[in-house]
């Protein structure tokens, strides 16, 4: 069962200049690509909740636990600038430029 990628998601990347697609990769969620069309990375394992599921599915207090505890177990790998761990961090589980770009415009 392929993801759909969220209103969340796609804000997330028109915010860091990227475009994501549903991943041709077995097992991940999205494929991240930069405005010239260069892959950057598959994140997102198939079947593993993220953010905005979670929201959705079982409220914005419970997705907010599991934000925390994902940003605790992946410290060290999404902070790695073009990593698949870092857009996986800003795509599914950041929300720091939504709420910046919804305040400039």
């Amino acid at each position: 069962m392929p993801y759909n990628i969220t209103s969340y998601t796609k804000e997330q990347a028109r915010a860091h200049n990227v475009v994501v697609k549903p991943s041709k990769v077995k097992g991940k969620k999205i494929d991240v690509f930069d405005k010239k069309g260069n892959k950057l990375a598959s994140v997102g394992a198939l079947g593993m909740g993220d953010y905005p599921t979670f929201k959705k599915t079982k409220g914005k207090e419970y997705a907010e636990v599991r934000r925390r505890l994902y940003k605790q177990r992946h410290e060290k790998d999404r902070h790695k600038r073009g990593s698949a761990g870092y857009w996986a961090d800003q795509l599914l589980w950041s929300f720091i430029l939504i709420m910046i770009t919804n305040i400039v415009k």
